[in-house]
């Protein structure tokens, strides 16, 4: 069984930790230049290997023996908190040299770099022993819960080793092809949908019920698409309801998928009256998809203005509860039918062999039908397992997978199946906290690729300095590995957006245990409040004072706190200081569209640890010189924040900047002191229409990877840009006069891919130089502009 085991969720954390304590770290060299106890990091490291090596047994057993699962997630605390100390004594670390830097190595400096009664270390000893004394008893623990090392467990697996907007389902069909065993349900439903004489009623309601990731939606895509519903409906609708059954929001969509404008139209009344009129005297379909409300209160607000359309319209339903169906009055209720053995072992093997012959793998059809059957017809955990299984095509693997003991536990809360459980227990490591951490995500919600990876990285989950690869291809890579399991979808409606089946993000709150709270989604239990770690929340949770915050006040080691959906969001003065001085271990924190946040306090310098800060279309004006010395930060975004005008002098200081984005900011110069910045990675300034020159040293910039300088007013582009070899996104180019900015400098720039705005081709002098540009071998870029 070890070598399927790619290392338990705590492995990719553990990781993290020990190299922290590796001879070649920086805290390591920190202890030996301060001559502390280095000893004490040797017996961390230990204690550390020890429980390590029984964390696969653990994972597995805990879903059988609570008592194991409690001390797993007292062990995750300490882990957590191990990191969290670490981390603090690597950023002073680093403050000490860049200080060391700046001050020119001052007799000063050095004294206090080699001091070893500072404060700070007495302190961090005391706390390192208080961390090893927890974690010695856990290992105590571990003899007597009989937990068994496995050999291979917990180790490290590389990357490359073996996102308030309510998102309605799309009633698009993806492939028709792949579906399979709906015939008869989609026939049903569409004989029910054109019966006239069905009821006396002018309204019908029609529910199709059944567990999560049983194919509800799926079959009502199907009928929706039907040929017949056109022929048969004059008007048709499809919203997606989930889990907040917001009356208006409701009516809103419907109005708008039948081509009404809702400008200036927030009263419900206005809204009902202007549905009523659009419906009168119409045969309609409306596609209600995800219903959980069992409200007949709601019910009954919703549907007044559906009375007033012909007699034969009808109303389908997706929901997993009978009660929803009974509230909403339904004629018929239609159980959809998990799959035959057949269609389920076709649905498998187009997921587990993709295009390889199944008949070529003899020895793996029989074990792959047992595996089938044991799914019990729920096409999710089908798909979810045979995408697990398509790279692997070993007969130990499959048996292993079979005989799990897993696939005797009953079904467990908010229907997870055992065979999404099982999938998620034979991920490799890093790919466990990486979708773990996807829990702090409501359903429906468009999750943004992009913000995901910068997130992961911020939890040390992916690091940008692994070979020639940026984060985002690192992180792309994960998100490739979790979608060839169907632990996320592609949007339909974005390629840069993800998706997450309920059922799925169930999953994943399910093994993020009490580490994630989702603000106005999840119920606060005082006994876990000090092992939160990440928080987000809503549109509609009222921030504007402290009251939503004081159940959470006590996690002091708060990791990510993030506003997750858009729509408008107030957070007072008075909440944002207590976020400042309580929540100093973030890494995360995320305030987009928070319009009354107008300036951030110096008190932001208090969160050192902080990688991520999102403050896109926000109402900032101005950054504080202080945010210069989070020398950790990763991430910056002020997409959309149009008055902030220039950023701080001492910018260059944040040395692990990688991803700076000023789209859409009433930025008109850039410092020169930004080209310190050695690991930027993405600078973006599309849309900065005040932006008319860049910095002299751009050049200097030689990771930099995304250039974005679309909608800005940039006539010239600095001297020498061949420079950046690993540049690969270059939206605007300007052709100079001088000998280094001229057309030739692209020809240097190998890499570029996606879109290429190339302007003042009058600059050139030299058909040579145009030659030497070397555009016919840029074979990554899909859009080239000339101009």
């Amino acid at each position: 069984m070890a070598e399927l085991v790619g290392g338990a969720f705590l492995s990719a954390a553990l990781q993290v930790v020990f190299d922290r304590l590796g001879p070649t770290s920086t805290i390591y060299k920190y202890f030996r230049s301060r001559k502390l106890e280095g000893q004490l990091l040797k017996k961390l490291h230990i204690t550390l290997i020890s429980v390590n090596q029984v964390l696969d047994d653990a994972e597995a057993r805990q879903y059988t023996n609570s008592i194991v699962k409690e001390w797993l997630q007292e062990l995750k605390h300490a882990v957590y908190v191990a990191d969290d100390l670490l981390d603090e004594i690597a950023t002073e670390a680093t403050r000490l040299k860049i200080e060391a830097e700046n001050q020119y190595a001052s007799s000063k400096v050095r004294g206090y770099l080699t001091a070893s009664d500072n404060p700070f270390d007495k302190h961090m000893e005391a706390r390192i022993q208080e961390v090893l004394d927890d974690l010695d008893f856990l290992v105590k623990q571990k003899d007597t819960l009989g937990l068994k090392e496995i050999s291979g467990g917990g180790s490290k697996v590389g990357v490359g080793a073996k996102g308030s907007s309510r998102l309605p389902t799309t009633s698009l069909v993806a492939d028709e092809s792949r579906i399979y065993g709906r015939d008869g349900d989609k026939e049903e439903i569409i004989r029910l949908l054109l019966d006239e004489d069905l009821s006396r009623d002018p309204l019908s309601v029609i529910s199709v019920v059944g567990m999560g990731g049983s194919g509800k939606t799926t079959l009502a895509q199907l009928v929706y698409n039907d040929g017949r519903m056109k022929d048969q409906f004059q008007l048709d609708s499809w919203v997606c309801i989930s889990d907040e059954f917001d009356v208006i929001r409701i009516t809103k969509t419907i109005l708008s998928a039948l081509h009404c404008s809702i400008t200036g139209y927030e009263d419900l009344n206005q809204l009902q009256l202007k549905l009523k009129e659009k419906l009168m005297g119409k045969k309609f379909l409306l596609v209600l998809d995800d219903v959980w409300n069992e409200k007949p209160s709601d019910w009954e607000l919703l549907r007044v203005p559906f009375c007033f359309g012909a007699s034969g319209s009808k109303i389908l339903v997706t929901t997993r509860s009978e009660q929803v169906a009974s509230v909403m009055a339904s004629i018929r209720v239609h159980h959809i039918t998990l799959l035959n053995e057949e269609d389920g072992w076709k649905l498998f093997a187009e997921y587990a062999f993709k295009n390889k012959d199944a008949s070529s793998c003899s020895n793996l059809q029989s074990i792959g039908k047992k595996i089938v059957e044991k799914c019990k017809g729920l096409p999710l955990a089908i798909k979810s397992l045979g995408g697990l299984l398509h790279t692997k095509f070993s007969e130990k693997y499959w048996n292993e997978i079979l005989e799990s003991e897993i696939w005797q536990l009953a079904d467990g809360d908010e229907d997870i199946m055992p065979a999404l459980r099982l999938s998620y227990h034979y991920l490799p490591s890093n790919l466990k906290r990486c979708f773990a951490f996807c829990s702090i995500f409501p359903k429906d919600v468009e999750i943004d690729k992009e913000s995901l990876i910068q997130m992961w990285m911020a939890e040390d989950l992916i690091y940008c300095n692994q070979g020639n690869k940026s984060v985002e291809e690192l992180g792309n890579g994960i998100l490739d590995e979790l979608e060839s399991r169907s632990f996320v979808e592609k949007s339909t409606f974005s390629d840069d957006k993800l998706i997450m089946h309920d059922l799925v993000n169930d999953l994943a709150k399910s093994v993020s245990g009490g580490f994630c709270l989702r603000m106005g989604i999840d119920q606060v239990q005082n006994e876990i409040i000090e092992r939160i770690r990440y928080c987000s929340f809503s549109s509609f949770v009222d921030m504007d004072d402290e009251i939503p915050l004081k159940p959470i006040y006590e996690s002091k080691q708060l990791r990510c706190f993030a506003r997750l959906q858009e729509g408008s969001c107030d957070i007072g003065g008075k909440v944002e200081a207590e976020m400042f001085s309580r929540f100093k271990h973030l890494r995360i924190l995320g305030l987009k569209y928070v319009a009354t946040i107008t300036k951030l306090s110096d008190g932001i310098s208090n969160l050192k640890h902080l990688r991520y800060l999102d403050l896109s279309d926000s109402g900032i004006k101005k950054l504080p010189g202080s945010i210069c010395t989070m020398c950790n930060l990763q991430t910056l975004k002020l997409n959309g924040c149009d008055q902030i005008v220039k950023i701080p002098r001492d910018f260059y200081k944040l040395i692990n900047l990688h991803y700076l984005d000023l789209s859409r900011t009433g930025i008109s110069k850039l410092p020169n002191s930004i080209c310190k910045v050695r690991s930027l990675q993405t600078l973006k300034l599309g849309g900065c229409g005040s932006l008319a020159k860049l910095p002299p040293d751009l050049p200097n910039l030689i990771n930099l990877r995304h250039l974005d300088l679309v909608r800005t007013c940039i006539r010239e582009m600095p001297m020498n840009m061949g420079r950046m070899k690993y540049l690969q996104v270059l939206t605007r180019f300007c052709v100079g006069k001088q000998r280094g900015s001229n057309i030739k400098e692209l020809g240097k720039l190998n890499y570029l891919q996606g879109r290429l705005e190339i302007f003042q081709l009058d600059n050139i002098n030299d058909p040579m130089d145009a030659g030497e540009a070397n555009m016919k071998e840029k074979n990554y870029l899909n859009e080239l502009t000339l101009g």
